[in-house]
């Protein structure tokens, strides 16, 4: 849970000022996929964050407790998605060795097309920050 709210709080940071949708889509050990998602607004002067659902923030945040952590997890990816003008910014990253590492944005862009005869949104797709991460001398290495 510690490398989790770590996680969290340099996502946060990263994706600054803004209306986010945080998905998180995780393939398990024994083949099914289960999906998280959160609206967050974070504000900087002054600093804020607010939730949207504290209930959806929850289960988001519990799932990314066990992709993190790695043993029942194949794969996971995280994709925040910004409220912007002409169109929403979308970035990503896949969960790996217990972090969060960028995705290479034209596989991501491939993720985020709409398909087609679906009523989407079109998302511009950016390189995601590289999340600095900062070891809990104390944790156990994970398994992912």
């Amino acid at each position: 849970m510690s490398r989790t709210l770590t996680v969290l709080a340099a996502l946060v940071q990263a994706l600054g000022h803004g209306e986010h949708t945080i998905n998180l889509v995780v393939d398990r050990t024994d083949d099914t996929f289960l999906r998280g998602q959160a609206d967050l607004s974070v504000g900087t002067a002054p600093i804020r964050l607010a939730v949207l659902d504290e209930d959806d923030f929850d289960a988001l945040r519990t799932l990314l407790v066990f992709a993190l952590e790695g043993s029942t997890v194949r794969h996971a990816v995280l994709v925040a998605t910004t409220a912007a003008e002409p169109n929403p910014r979308a970035c990503g990253w896949t969960v790996r060795k217990g972090w969060l590492h960028p995705m290479d944005p034209a596989e991501l862009q491939q993720a985020v097309i709409p398909c087609p005869d679906v009523s989407a949104v079109f998302r511009e797709v950016y390189d995601a920050p590289v999340l600095p991460h900062i070891p809990d001398p104390d944790e156990e290495i994970p398994r992912g």
